[in-house]
Order: C-alpha cells, then sequence, then structure tokens
C-alpha cells in the first residue's frame, strides 16, 4: 500500500517509534527479569552453601546443619526441603530450648542419591548421622514426606529414638494415592519440581496458587493469621529455590508417597505424637488417624484450620512437641 503525502510519512514515524518504544521496554523488562531470575538464584545457591555441613555415610555424603540450644531433636524435611526446611520446621522449638540437628534426605540439596534411597536406608544413614555426633538417643520429627523415614527411624533403630513426633503424615496406607493428579496437573508439577525458572516465575507471580497446591494450604488463611505467620508461609514457599539440586528428592519423595508404605506401624514402640489438619489439601488428616490407630503409645492431635504447613498453628505445636517429648504430654 502506497503511502502519500506528508501526513501518511509522519504517521508511520510516530508508529515507528511507538513500536520502537514498546520494543525498547519489553528488551529491557525482560533483561530486568532475567537479572532478577539470576539474583534470587545466585542467592539462594548462596542460602544453602553456607551452614551445613557433609559426613560420609554407607550410603555415600549426607549433608546436614546444627541450630539452637538445648537438647538435641533431629527434625526431618518433607517434600521440596533439605536441612533448610527442617531448620524453619524447628525454628519455634529452638525457643522451647532445642537444638535442632537438620539432615538433607537423599538427593535433596548436597546429600548424595544412593542406589536403594528408600526410607528405611534413610533411616540407617540418620542413625549414621547420630553416630557422627555422639548422640545416643533423641526424639525424632518428620513433616510430611519426611515422617516415613522418621517412622522407620523408630521402627529400625528403636534405642536411639525417645519420641516419635509424624507432621502431616504422607503415607500410602490404604493402597490408594492420597493425592491424586490429573495429567494435566502432574505435568504442571513435574514442571515446576525441575526447573528453577519456572518455578522462580511462579513464585513471583502467582504465590497464593502455589500455597494451595505446592503446600497444600488454603491461601485464604493467610488473610487470618498473624504477620509472623504470612511470612514463614512464604519463606517455606520461597526457600524450595534452588528447585534443580532438589529435584531427584522430591520425585522420590513422589514415589514412596504414593506408593503403598511398606512399614508394619504395628510394631512402633516408641511413644508417638501424630500432627495434622483437616483441610490438608493433601489428605494427612485421615493418614493421621490410621496412624494413630495403629501405634501402640500414640497421641492425636487434628486441627480444625491449618492445612500442610499448620498455618496458624506454629507456636502452638512447638508447645505440644515440647510438652510431649519431655514427658509433661502424655
Amino acid at each position: 500500500m502506497a503511502i502519500e503525502g506528508r501526513e501518511g510519512i509522519a504517521g508511520l514515524s510516530r508508529r515507528s517509534v511507538l513500536l520502537g518504544a514498546a520494543g525498547a521496554t519489553l528488551l529491557g523488562a525482560s533483561g530486568y527479569a532475567f537479572a532478577s531470575y539470576r539474583a534470587a538464584l545466585g542467592a539462594a545457591r548462596q542460602r544453602v552453601t553456607q551452614v551445613s555441613e557433609l559426613i560420609g555415610t554407607p550410603f555415600g555424603a549426607l549433608e546436614y546443619a546444627a541450630a539452637g540450644h538445648g537438647d538435641p531433636l533431629l527434625m526431618i524435611h518433607g517434600t521440596g526441603g533439605g536441612f533448610d526446611q527442617g531448620l524453619r520446621f524447628g525454628q519455634a522449638l529452638m525457643a522451647q530450648g532445642f537444638k535442632i540437628i537438620a539432615p538433607s534426605r537423599f538427593g535433596y540439596l548436597r546429600s548424595d542419591y544412593p542406589s536403594d534411597p528408600s526410607p528405611a536406608r534413610q533411616a540407617d544413614a540418620l542413625a549414621a548421622l547420630l553416630d557422627h555426633l555422639g548422640i545416643e538417643r533423641l526424639p525424632v520429627a518428620g513433616g510430611s514426606a519426611g515422617a516415613l523415614s522418621a517412622a522407620q527411624f523408630a521402627l529400625r533403630h528403636p534405642d536411639r529414638c525417645s519420641a516419635l513426633i509424624l507432621l502431616v503424615p504422607a503415607m500410602n496406607l490404604t493402597g490408594e494415592d492420597p493425592v491424586e493428579f490429573t495429567p494435566l496437573q502432574r505435568l504442571v508439577v513435574n514442571q515446576l519440581l525441575t526447573s528453577d525458572v519456572w518455578f522462580w516465575l511462579l513464585s513471583r507471580a502467582t504465590p497464593d496458587q502455589l500455597i494451595g497446591s505446592l503446600l497444600a494450604t488454603d491461601p485464604r488463611l493467610l488473610r487470618t493469621v498473624s504477620q509472623a505467620e504470612r511470612e514463614r508461609a512464604r519463606l517455606i514457599l520461597h526457600e524450595i529455590m534452588p528447585v534443580s539440586a532438589r529435584t531427584r528428592g522430591m520425585l522420590n519423595d513422589g514415589h514412596y508417597a504414593g506408593s503403598p508404605a511398606d512399614i508394619d506401624l504395628n510394631a512402633i514402640t516408641t511413644p508417638t505424637l501424630i500432627v495434622s489438619a483437616e483441610d490438608d489439601r493433601f489428605g494427612t488428616a485421615g493418614t493421621a488417624r490410621i496412624i494413630a490407630a495403629r501405634i501402640a503409645v500414640a497421641r492425636l492431635i487434628i486441627y480444625p484450620t491449618g492445612g500442610h504447613i499448620w498455618l496458624g498453628r506454629n507456636d502452638e505445636l512447638a508447645d505440644e512437641i515440647a510438652a510431649f517429648v519431655r514427658g509433661e504430654g502424655g
């Protein structure tokens, strides 16, 4: 199409300027986003490499960190975690006078991924960690998929486990995966759990939706809890970065948490505290009730709300755990 006259030429020039400005803005925004992502990834990697230690075990290298002062308590993280999530889960217990020992399970961060990465082998690796630390006996807590390793520890090393705490336990005890995904949902979750870029983008763009899906907690609860609890939820989510350093562990968790659990809960003799919430979107309240019915000495707490990260219950839960392991809670 021919452009005639000065008005046509001027209009073309204006359009060219606008398109050029739009392109420059888009390029600048893309550059800023990429720089922000690189900075976030670098900060996440630095955060998980400065406070942990490595030890050798019969199952390869095992990473752990310790924080707090007082009686030791082993805190085993859930899916998406590592030693850093274990310390996050144990933060309120540090204020109760506990020293939190937080390992990274197989395939998480700097811990190796052995040929047999089962919860039973993880329990044996944790016994090796206690040998290294010179700790004979202590309470053992496991959250979400980490509850499998904690229960195996109590079963395989009962003389070393003074109390067992199972937090929102992710176990398949009925032969059916308690968390069923559609093929599309599974595709999206697998993409999130294998890509630093995608996780970073969505955790910044739609954090509430990820709290509802990955953390299985109703994001509407964020409006009803304290600022400290809102910040705790955000930190649990954002501290999944770097995703790429946790991928093998998360995929392994998906396998063991979804498959029928190979564990005889009836044989556990350690006093056990089991905690969940009715609105946990991973359905752990039902699992918690089954566990409580099978373990001879068990106390069950089901909160009406709180989701998979017991949102709004953190201090209350720390009080319950402290009382239980010190013998005050029966």
